[in-house]
């Protein structure tokens, strides 16, 4: 495993990608980020108030645009104080820490340096929604692990400097949730896998060093069932009719992870990202049903274009 956490490493890869794209439909896609702060430093989604998920998207589509600078970074930070990480749950955790890590990676505060008084404590809340399975849900009532929070929680151990506890419980947890047709399911009774589960899975069998060749295979079968043959992009499973941005990327980012070069076709899905989800006035939206961007999707489409440019 590396010793940058995997979303600082995801975030330099996103940000190096973009690096040929034009200044203009840079700022058009920052201007439309931007648009979502709120007075409190913090990004809101379609509707309603700041809150850490929309702020962390935001934040990060910004240092992906190298538009993360000055007042944006004052506000934020101003607005990570405010809600402060001492007794988030795990989402929110590991939206705080990435989003404050970013912020400092852009010249910001750094808001980490204070973490030892509550890295015990964090660990302890993290390890209190460990279930039985080996996996983790995503709260303490929880009673079967989440295959989406056991990658959330490593994520936020990674962010914390902290290693994980019994990794091996968690390996066999999601090899447990691997289904006959290669991919893997969010929660044990699920028969149908999922391309967004199926990305965690890999991702955090990846960063524990537990990926074998037999699942390198497994998976690129399950990609093919899921690619959507007139978009290009991928589906979040084999039901659904069409492509959408967030399983596009995890399964782009999942291939080439994994060194799948033939699961995609880069041409294709640039097409569909450029002419059915990107907005001429800046933002993307979700798939080619959605009405409007939002800042969640801009990252997402951003991320594809860094992607398929890298």
């Amino acid at each position: 495993m590396s010793e940058l956490p995997y979303l600082v490493r995801l975030g330099t890869r996103l940000n190096a990608g973009l690096a040929a794209l034009s200044d203009e439909r840079k700022d058009r896609h920052a201007a439309f980020v931007l648009s979502t702060q709120l007075s409190d430093g913090g990004f809101r989604g379609r509707e309603g108030d700041s809150d850490l998920y929309y702020t962390s998207f935001a934040i990060r589509a910004l240092w992906m645009l190298d538009r993360l600078s000055g007042p944006v970074i004052d506000q934020a930070t101003r607005y990570l104080r405010q809600a402060g990480p001492a007794e988030l749950a795990t989402l929110d955790l590991m939206n705080w820490l990435s989003t404050a890590l970013a912020l400092q990676l852009a010249g910001g505060e750094n808001l980490v340096e204070d973490l030892e008084v509550f890295r015990e404590s964090a660990a302890l809340r993290l390890e209190a929604t460990r279930t039985a399975d080996g996996g983790y849900a995503k709260s303490t009532e929880g009673a079967a692990g989440s295959t989406y929070q056991s990658f959330l929680v490593l994520l936020t151990y990674q962010l914390l400097g902290l290693s994980l506890p019994r990794r091996n419980a968690l390996i066999q947890f999601l090899y447990d949730r691997q289904r006959d047709d290669g991919g893997f399911v969010e929660i044990a009774p699920m028969k149908r896998s999922g391309t967004n589960p199926t990305a965690a899975a890999a991702a955090t069998l990846g960063e524990l060093g537990a990926l074998d060749p037999e699942t390198r295979r497994d998976i690129t079968a399950f990609l093919r069932e899921v690619k959507n043959p007139e978009e290009g992009g991928f589906q979040a499973n084999t039901r659904v009719p069409f492509a959408d941005s967030l399983s596009t990327f995890t399964a782009i980012l999942t291939a080439q992870d994994l060194q799948l070069p033939d699961a995609y076709s880069s041409p294709a899905i640039l097409n569909w990202v450029t002419s059915q989800l990107e907005f001429p006035t800046g933002g993307f939206r979700a798939a080619a049903w959605d009405v409007n961007a939002d800042v969640e999707y801009t990252f997402y489409g951003l991320g594809l274009l860094a992607l398929l440019n890298s």
